[in-house]
């Protein structure tokens, strides 16, 4: 089977600074595979990396969620699929919701919580909440592949678990970068570590162990073994 997204020893830099230096992996279809580091170890970087390769094909939820405060939660989620119809069906709708897209936003709500909140403006909402919108919005799209930078990051690791359950069920491919080892443990096939934009290493989930990632967090090499 070929590869979804391919790199061979790629590196980026900006303003002259290297912020992924060799990175080189394969992801396959039908992969779940978290990404793993510290802050400013390049996961958002290699993850924007993947996007722009697959494009319109992958659904993306960003670390800055891209959320338009003054309207609904309905009308940020129905953002996904502005390109599907028309700009007089979307003008319209942003008055009077279309009964179809509501349904449909109604029925992806439900069990992310916001069902009750889709009227209300997104600018009122928690932290929690506005991330649950932003992991709708992605799932909206309807893209085989799906591409999230921290989307549980405002969530207890409970909720947070069962969001990601629910994205890779949605998904037949995942790549989602996360800042909790047991969320990519629990979760995950495969998960890839980054330290100072470089490739630390990239296994299967079943081959790690929770006290490896915390080490390797700390800068330790333990999780080598």
């Amino acid at each position: 089977m070929s590869a979804l997204v391919e790199l061979q020893g790629f590196t980026l830099e900006r303003g002259g600074q290297c912020i992924l230096r060799d990175i080189s992996l394969a992801i396959a279809p039908g992969e779940k595979l978290a990404l793993v580091g510290p802050s400013g170890a390049g996961k958002s970087s290699l993850l924007g990396e993947i996007h722009r390769r697959l494009g319109e094909a992958a659904a993306l939820c960003p670390q800055q969620l891209g959320l338009v405060d003054a309207l609904s939660v309905y009308h940020n989620i129905y953002m996904a699929q502005l390109q599907r119809r028309n700009s007089l069906l979307n003008l319209w709708n942003l008055f009077f919701p279309l009964a179809g897209p509501l349904r449909e936003v109604e029925e992806l709500s439900q069990p992310l919580g916001l069902a009750a909140l889709l009227r209300r403006p997104v600018a009122g909402l928690s932290g929690g909440e506005r991330q649950r919108v932003a992991l709708a919005r992605a799932c909206y799209a309807q893209r085989e592949t799906f591409l999230g930078d921290e989307p549980v990051s405002s969530l207890d690791p409970e909720q947070g678990g069962e969001l990601l359950d629910r994205v890779n069920a949605a998904h037949r491919t995942a790549v989602v970068a996360l800042h909790n080892p047991a969320l990519a443990l629990a979760h995950f096939d495969r998960v890839i570590g980054l330290r100072g934009g470089e490739l630390a290493f990239d296994r299967p989930a079943a081959s790690l162990t929770a006290a490896q990632l915390a080490d390797f967090y700390r800068g330790g090499s333990g999780w080598q073994a």
